[in-house]
Protein backbone atom coordinates (compact mmCIF):
# COMPACT_ATOMS: atom_id res chain seq x y z
CA UNK A 1 0.00 0.00 0.00
CA UNK A 2 1.14 3.24 -0.42
CA UNK A 3 1.27 6.06 2.31
CA UNK A 4 3.30 8.64 0.96
CA UNK A 5 4.08 9.83 -2.35
CA UNK A 6 6.68 12.97 -2.50
CA UNK A 7 7.72 14.00 -6.40
CA UNK A 8 6.93 16.80 -8.80
CA UNK A 9 3.99 18.43 -10.05
CA UNK A 10 3.08 17.93 -13.19
CA UNK A 11 -1.15 18.93 -13.74
CA UNK A 12 -3.33 20.61 -11.66
CA UNK A 13 -6.95 19.07 -12.93
CA UNK A 14 -10.65 20.30 -11.53
CA UNK A 15 -10.54 17.06 -10.08
CA UNK A 16 -7.15 15.61 -10.53
CA UNK A 17 -3.31 15.73 -9.96
CA UNK A 18 -0.35 14.03 -11.60
CA UNK A 19 2.48 13.54 -9.40
CA UNK A 20 5.83 12.71 -11.19
CA UNK A 21 7.68 10.54 -8.70
CA UNK A 22 11.10 9.55 -10.11
CA UNK A 23 9.90 9.32 -13.93
CA UNK A 24 6.67 7.29 -12.82
CA UNK A 25 3.34 9.28 -13.11
CA UNK A 26 0.99 8.98 -10.61
CA UNK A 27 -2.59 10.24 -11.07
CA UNK A 28 -3.87 11.72 -7.35
CA UNK A 29 -7.58 12.34 -7.01
CA UNK A 30 -7.49 15.55 -4.11
CA UNK A 31 -10.33 17.37 -2.75
CA UNK A 32 -10.74 21.31 -3.23
CA UNK A 33 -8.65 22.03 0.13
CA UNK A 34 -5.48 19.96 -0.79
CA UNK A 35 -5.71 21.00 -4.28
CA UNK A 36 -6.28 25.09 -3.44
CA UNK A 37 -3.21 24.42 -1.09
CA UNK A 38 -0.75 23.13 -3.87
CA UNK A 39 2.07 25.28 -6.02
CA UNK A 40 1.74 25.55 -9.50
CA UNK A 41 3.37 23.10 -11.26
CA UNK A 42 7.00 21.47 -11.52
CA UNK A 43 7.10 22.36 -7.80
CA UNK A 44 7.81 19.41 -5.29
CA UNK A 45 5.15 18.34 -3.08
CA UNK A 46 4.22 15.66 -0.51
CA UNK A 47 1.21 14.22 -0.46
CA UNK A 48 -0.35 11.45 2.28
CA UNK A 49 -2.05 9.03 -0.04
CA UNK A 50 -4.88 6.49 0.85
CA UNK A 51 -4.52 3.66 -1.50
CA UNK A 52 -8.36 2.42 -2.42
CA UNK A 53 -8.35 -0.96 -3.76
CA UNK A 54 -11.25 -2.75 -5.56
CA UNK A 55 -11.37 -6.13 -7.20
CA UNK A 56 -11.57 -4.13 -10.89
CA UNK A 57 -9.30 -0.48 -9.85
CA UNK A 58 -6.68 0.52 -7.81
CA UNK A 59 -7.59 4.34 -6.58
CA UNK A 60 -4.77 7.17 -5.25
CA UNK A 61 -5.97 10.04 -3.23
CA UNK A 62 -3.70 12.48 -1.77
CA UNK A 63 -4.08 15.21 0.73
CA UNK A 64 -1.77 17.73 2.01
CA UNK A 65 -2.64 16.80 5.62
CA UNK A 66 -2.80 14.10 8.41
CA UNK A 67 -6.02 15.33 9.44
CA UNK A 68 -7.53 15.59 5.73
CA UNK A 69 -6.60 11.85 5.21
CA UNK A 70 -7.74 10.76 8.90
CA UNK A 71 -11.20 12.05 8.07
CA UNK A 72 -11.26 10.64 4.89
CA UNK A 73 -10.46 7.42 6.58
CA UNK A 74 -13.36 8.17 9.07
CA UNK A 75 -15.77 9.03 6.19
CA UNK A 76 -15.27 5.47 3.82
CA UNK A 77 -16.40 3.74 7.25
CA UNK A 78 -19.92 5.26 7.29
CA UNK A 79 -21.89 2.78 5.61
CA UNK A 80 -23.05 4.65 2.07
CA UNK A 81 -20.21 6.49 1.22
CA UNK A 82 -17.71 5.79 -0.88
CA UNK A 83 -13.91 7.71 -1.78
CA UNK A 84 -16.18 10.00 -4.36
CA UNK A 85 -18.46 11.04 -2.10
CA UNK A 86 -15.84 11.21 0.77
CA UNK A 87 -14.09 13.98 -1.01
CA UNK A 88 -16.57 16.06 -1.89
CA UNK A 89 -17.59 16.38 1.84
CA UNK A 90 -13.93 17.76 2.26
CA UNK A 91 -14.15 19.35 -0.66
CA UNK A 92 -17.36 21.27 0.78
CA UNK A 93 -16.21 21.50 4.57
CA UNK A 94 -12.82 22.22 6.30
CA UNK A 95 -11.45 19.23 8.58
CA UNK A 96 -12.73 21.65 11.21
CA UNK A 97 -15.71 22.07 10.44
CA UNK A 98 -16.89 18.77 9.47
CA UNK A 99 -15.82 17.36 13.14
CA UNK A 100 -17.23 20.38 14.74
CA UNK A 101 -20.99 19.62 12.74
CA UNK A 102 -20.19 16.38 13.37
CA UNK A 103 -19.96 16.90 17.37
CA UNK A 104 -23.27 19.29 17.16
CA UNK A 105 -25.18 16.87 15.35
CA UNK A 106 -25.70 19.50 12.78
CA UNK A 107 -28.17 17.67 10.09
CA UNK A 108 -28.32 21.14 8.27
CA UNK A 109 -25.38 22.18 7.62
CA UNK A 110 -24.16 18.28 6.36
CA UNK A 111 -26.85 17.79 4.50
CA UNK A 112 -25.81 21.45 2.72
CA UNK A 113 -23.19 19.07 1.25
CA UNK A 114 -23.97 17.98 -2.27
CA UNK A 115 -24.95 14.33 -2.35
CA UNK A 116 -25.44 13.84 1.15
CA UNK A 117 -29.33 13.79 2.51
CA UNK A 118 -30.58 13.58 5.95
CA UNK A 119 -30.36 9.70 6.37
CA UNK A 120 -26.47 9.88 5.35
CA UNK A 121 -26.07 12.71 7.68
CA UNK A 122 -27.84 11.14 10.47
CA UNK A 123 -25.83 7.96 9.68
CA UNK A 124 -22.48 10.47 10.21
CA UNK A 125 -23.21 11.71 13.44
CA UNK A 126 -23.72 8.70 15.02
CA UNK A 127 -20.70 6.97 13.54
CA UNK A 128 -18.45 9.42 13.40
CA UNK A 129 -19.67 11.97 16.61
CA UNK A 130 -17.25 9.55 19.51
CA UNK A 131 -14.72 9.12 16.96
CA UNK A 132 -14.06 13.20 16.54
CA UNK A 133 -12.05 13.58 19.87
CA UNK A 134 -9.42 11.16 18.28
CA UNK A 135 -8.83 14.03 15.64
CA UNK A 136 -9.49 16.95 17.51
CA UNK A 137 -5.61 16.51 18.60
CA UNK A 138 -4.05 16.23 14.64
CA UNK A 139 -6.01 19.24 13.97
CA UNK A 140 -4.97 21.20 16.54
CA UNK A 141 -1.24 20.58 15.70
CA UNK A 142 -1.51 21.46 12.18
CA UNK A 143 -0.57 25.11 11.17
CA UNK A 144 -3.22 27.74 10.49
CA UNK A 145 -4.35 28.46 6.80
CA UNK A 146 -2.66 31.92 5.60
CA UNK A 147 -4.94 34.46 4.47
CA UNK A 148 -4.57 35.63 1.17
CA UNK A 149 -6.42 38.61 -0.80
CA UNK A 150 -5.56 36.42 -4.08
CA UNK A 151 -8.75 36.32 -5.55
CA UNK A 152 -6.73 34.80 -8.94
CA UNK A 153 -5.81 31.45 -7.53
CA UNK A 154 -8.96 30.94 -6.12
CA UNK A 155 -10.98 32.06 -9.41
CA UNK A 156 -8.50 29.93 -11.59
CA UNK A 157 -9.87 27.09 -9.29
CA UNK A 158 -13.29 27.81 -10.11
CA UNK A 159 -12.49 27.85 -13.77
CA UNK A 160 -10.91 24.59 -13.80
CA UNK A 161 -13.86 23.24 -12.30
CA UNK A 162 -16.10 24.41 -15.00
CA UNK A 163 -17.73 27.62 -14.19
CA UNK A 164 -17.28 30.83 -16.88
CA UNK A 165 -14.86 32.99 -15.60
CA UNK A 166 -17.94 36.20 -15.29
CA UNK A 167 -19.95 33.64 -13.02
CA UNK A 168 -17.24 32.82 -11.10
CA UNK A 169 -16.00 36.28 -10.46
CA UNK A 170 -19.54 36.98 -9.60
CA UNK A 171 -19.69 34.25 -6.83
CA UNK A 172 -16.34 35.21 -5.59
CA UNK A 173 -17.51 38.57 -4.98
CA UNK A 174 -20.29 37.42 -2.98
CA UNK A 175 -18.17 35.10 -0.96
CA UNK A 176 -15.66 38.01 -0.35
CA UNK A 177 -18.85 40.02 0.75
CA UNK A 178 -20.37 37.30 2.66
CA UNK A 179 -17.46 36.67 5.01
CA UNK A 180 -14.20 38.35 4.86
CA UNK A 181 -10.10 37.39 6.04
CA UNK A 182 -10.82 33.92 4.26
CA UNK A 183 -7.93 31.63 2.97
CA UNK A 184 -8.05 30.54 0.15
CA UNK A 185 -9.35 27.10 0.41
CA UNK A 186 -12.75 28.48 2.48
CA UNK A 187 -12.77 31.48 -0.39
CA UNK A 188 -12.87 28.77 -3.09
CA UNK A 189 -15.56 26.86 -0.59
CA UNK A 190 -18.03 29.55 -0.06
CA UNK A 191 -17.58 30.90 -3.40
CA UNK A 192 -19.26 27.02 -4.63
CA UNK A 193 -21.85 27.37 -2.05
CA UNK A 194 -23.18 30.69 -3.64
CA UNK A 195 -23.17 29.02 -7.46
CA UNK A 196 -25.06 26.04 -5.92
CA UNK A 197 -27.55 28.34 -4.40
CA UNK A 198 -28.01 30.16 -7.87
Amino acid sequence: MIASLTGRLRRKAADYLILDVAGVGYRVFAPLSTYAGLPEGGDEINLHIHTHVREDSLSLFGFLTESEKDMFLLLLSVSGIGPKLALAVLSNLSVRDLSQAIQASDDSKLCGIPGIGKKTAARMVLELKDKMSSLAASISREPGTHETGNAEDALSALMNLGYKKPLAEEALKKAENNRSGLSLAELIREALNVLMRR
